[in-house]
Order: C-alpha cells, then sequence, then structure tokens
C-alpha cells in the first residue's frame, strides 16, 4: 500500500506538469498561428491508449480497443489530443519543426506558413521557452501556496530540551549524543532540521558545526570530503541526528509482552536489565543487544514510584509499545502568512532552490560530487513524497520537481527545449539558421543521449533497491 501512495502522487504530479508544460509551449504556437497536430500526455509509439479530435463540430475518439485508430474525414488543422502508453514526459507536435516525433516526410516538403519553420525566430523562440516558463513559474506559485494555506510548521531549535542523539554519520562529522547544534557555517540552527546541515555542508560549503557540549561552545570543522559523503545516496538517507526525548509510553497493546508484564501508558522507562536509558534512543540500542531475551524493565510511574518488570523482548528488539514523540514534549511553531508575504517567500524559497541546483551542477562537474550517487530515477522521485498522502507535502514536493523540470529543460541538449532554444539563439545572433538536416542530426543525437541518461538513472534505482 505505501508504494501505491507514493507511485499516486508521482503519476499525479507527473501528469499535472506535463499537461502545463505542454500547454506553455501550444497557446503560444496558437497564438502566432502554427498548427499543433498533436497534444499528447505520455509518448504513444505504435499505440495511444485514448486519442481525440473535434472533426465536423463532433468529437471522435479512439482508443487502444478500437478496430481502427484512424479518424475519418480528418482535418490536418485540427489538434489530436491523447494519452500514450509510455510514461516518460509528453509532447506537442508543431508543424513544421524537427523534434522527438522526428517526421521527415513533412519536413521534406516546402514550408508553409503555417508551420513553425516559416515563423520569425522571435516567435519560434517563444513557442520552445512557452514550458519551461510555465515550469518555473508553477514552481514559485506552488512554493507560495503551500506558504499561504498551511504556513510554516516547525521545531525551534531552542524548544530542543535535552539535546540531540546521533547516528553513525552524524558521530563521523563529530557530533555527540547531548549536543545542541547552534550554527552552521555562519548561519544559525533555529529550525531543528538536520536537511539544513546537509544542505549548508553540500550545496554552500560550510566548513563548521558549532555546538554547545557540557555547557561550552565548541566549534567542530568539517573536511570537505564530506560535501560527496552527505551527497551519497546512502548519505542522504541517514538523519545524522535528532532530538533526545525520554521514554515514556504513549500506547501500549494489551497482548503485548510488555502489557501482560505490567507496563501501563505513561510509565517512563529509565533502565533495562539496571543500565541506565534516560533516553529513547538508550532503550532502543539495549533492546536491540537483547533479541529474543528476557529483560528486567525499570521504570518510573506517576512520576514518583520505581519499578520492576521482567518480559520477552521479540525478535525485532521490541516489547510491544510506542513511545510518545517530539510532539509530546516540545513545542512546535507555526508561521502563517498572507497572501501578500506567501508569495514574495514563496519566489524566494524557488530562487534558492534553483540556486542550490546550480552549485550542486558546478560540485558534480568539479568531482566533489559523483553523478552516480546523486541522480536518480522515477524510483527517487517517487520516495520523496513519502507513503502517507499530505496535501501540503504534495504540493510541496510537484513544486520543486516542477524547478528541476524547468533546469533540465533548459540544459544545451538538442531534443531539449534549451537545445531548440541554444539554435534559436545562434540564428537570432548570426541571421543564419541551422539546415533542417543538421537539426535532424542533432535532435535524433539529443534524443539517444536524454534516453541514455532516463536508462541510466532508473537503473541506479534498480541497484539501490537491489543492494
Amino acid at each position: 500500500m505505501d508504494y501505491v501512495v507514493m507511485i499516486g502522487q508521482l503519476m499525479l504530479s507527473l501528469c499535472i506538469l506535463i499537461i502545463l508544460h505542454e500547454m506553455g509551449h501550444f497557446l503560444p504556437a496558437k497564438w502566432f498561428k502554427t498548427r499543433a497536430e498533436k497534444f499528447y500526455l505520455f509518448f504513444d509509439p505504435w499505440i495511444s491508449l485514448i486519442k481525440a479530435k473535434k472533426l465536423n463540430g463532433s468529437w471522435q475518439v479512439k482508443t487502444a480497443l478500437s478496430k481502427d485508430q484512424e479518424f475519418e474525414n480528418d482535418d490536418e488543422d485540427v489538434t489530436e489530443y491523447g494519452i500514450g502508453w509510455l510514461p516518460l514526459g509528453g509532447y506537442v507536435k508543431i508543424a513544421g519543426m524537427v523534434d522527438e516525433s522526428f517526421d521527415k516526410e513533412q519536413m521534406a516538403k516546402p514550408p508553409q506558413p503555417w508551420e513553425f519553420r516559416s515563423k520569425p525566430a522571435w516567435q519560434r523562440l517563444i513557442i520552445m521557452l512557452g514550458g519551461v516558463t510555465v515550469n518555473f513559474i508553477l514552481g514559485f506559485l506552488l512554493f507560495g501556496m503551500v506558504l499561504w494555506v498551511w504556513g510554516d510548521e516547525y521545531l525551534p531549535n531552542k524548544n530542543v530540551a535535552y539535546g540531540i542523539y546521533t547516528d553513525s554519520l552524524g558521530r563521523e562529522l563529530g557530533l555527540q549524543d547531548g549536543d545542541v547544534v547552534l550554527s552552521v557555517g555562519d548561519k544559525p540552527f533555529e529550525k531543528f532540521n538536520p536537511k539544513f546541515l546537509s544542505q549548508e555542508i553540500v550545496i554552500n560549503g560550510a566548513d563548521k558545526i558549532t555546538v554547545r557540549r557540557d555547557g561550552a561552545e565548541k566549534q567542530l570543522p568539517v573536511d570537505p570530503k564530506f560535501i560527496g559523503i552527505l551527497s551519497s545516496h546512502d548519505g542522504q538517507r541517514q538523519q545524522l541526528f535528532a532530538p533526545r526525548i525520554p521514554t515514556i509510553i504513549g500506547v501500549i497493546a494489551e497482548d503485548a509482552p510488555g502489557y501482560e508484564a505490567g507496563l501501563r501508558q505513561e510509565d517512563q522507562i529509565i533502565a533495562l536489565n539496571k543500565v541506565s536509558t534516560p533516553y529513547y534512543n538508550n532503550l532502543k540500542d539495549q533492546l536491540e543487544m537483547h533479541k529474543k531475551e528476557k529483560v528486567e524493565v525499570t521504570v518510573l510511574r506517576n512520576g514518583k514510584d520505581t519499578l520492576n518488570f521482567s518480559t520477552q523482548v521479540n525478535e525485532n528488539g521490541q516489547i510491544g509499545f510506542q513511545p510518545y514523540y517530539y510532539d509530546h514534549f516540545f513545542d512546535f511553531e507555526k508561521q502563517e502568512y498572507s497572501a501578500a508575504e506567501a508569495f514574495p517567500l514563496g519566489f524566494q524559497k524557488g530562487w534558492d532552490f534553483l540556486a542550490s541546483q546550480v552549485t550542486a551542477f558546478k560540485r558534480m562537474f568539479s568531482g566533489q560530487i559523483k553523478a552516480t550517487e546523486s541522480l536518480g530515477g522515477f524510483g527517487t522521485f517517487a520516495k520523496i513524497f513519502g507513503t502517507t498522502w499530505e496535501w501540503d507535502h504534495f504540493w510541496q514536493m510537484t513544486a520543486i520537481i516542477s524547478l528541476i523540470l524547468a533546469f533540465m529543460n533548459l540544459l544545451p541538449i538538442p531534443a531539449l527545449d534549451g537545445g531548440h532554444v541554444m539554435f534559436l539563439l545562434y540564428e537570432v545572433v548570426t541571421g543564419r539558421k541551422p539546415s533542417d538536416k543538421f537539426m535532424e542530426v542533432a535532435t535524433t543525437a539529443g534524443f539517444i543521449l536524454v534516453l541514455a541518461l532516463v536508462i541510466f538513472a532508473n537503473g541506479l534505482d534498480i541497484m539501490r533497491g537491489c543492494s
């Protein structure tokens, strides 16, 4: 069920983004009286799942099950709308344009007034930039909308009363259990978010972490090697650190070993086999060491009575309860925004994200970040949505993907919008238009390159899933 939720969110997000991106090409083409022959969600090699045309005042609809997929009394000036079976994107087939349709027969004919190739360079440039423009605007607007509708809920770092506990990578960075993180580089750590620490190191090159340890401030130098470690696939999955909390039983099932032994809701577990476990992470470590064993649990009941119970630990290192989590111990804060406040902040948030992507690319080309560790395919995108459907998170992730698609589409690779824009800018500057034959060869090469990158990125996901 978790995978269904993740895949469902990814598919809905991609459908929204693809349709709006292609509308960004379609509408300018119509404005400049350029024929748009097809408008497709997903690709349709050989067959379409469904397609429709409005001919002679009525809609004709064909499906993959139709005996004949050809339209009757077809009119070349009417757009065919459809859904393909290959979910690798979408396209608008614009007459007289060398694109992924590779329609050489049309390009061999003399140019017609309604064709893309017959339009002035500035009109063709607007048509080509329409898709990424929509994606950029959409990303900024969605960031603003999320802030306006849901606000910004966060845990203030000052409210984390017990300090942190660390995982193995956090300890490699020099952090210790009980530390209070004060700043990363020169930026204060005001909102409790371990990802902020990773981002500042990977993107902004933060070279130090300032913590309060045993009542005194201490600076921890950050070795540049952690740029690669934290940006790796495994590094991104690690939490680094989390707030320490006492172990107070929030929920315990009546058929659980712990309940049968005498543990009850609100009990605070303070020791296991007489080893002190003041925090939940300490208890988890001890339980992990005593799987399938009988243990003695010491609890504090009603804040005053110390009791001991003997219970069985199962093979997963559990005794059958769920603790209270962060919101029980710490006060969260929520910042509300008016529309006038939210949308400028959303633009700034989107701009900062794009800046971080540019920096990440620079670090990738410099060798500080490995492409094989940071790239991902559909599986990676699905995982960022998570296993629960929360609309604020869904739209936040859709904003991020929209900006990523805009950024990637602007890369000067033939077959992508950026490749077409590159050749159009060359034409505008030099006054010389690349030949149709050159564009066919360049687009074919670009398409093969893009397809290889898609296969490579999704192959990485498959290998990670198998490892």
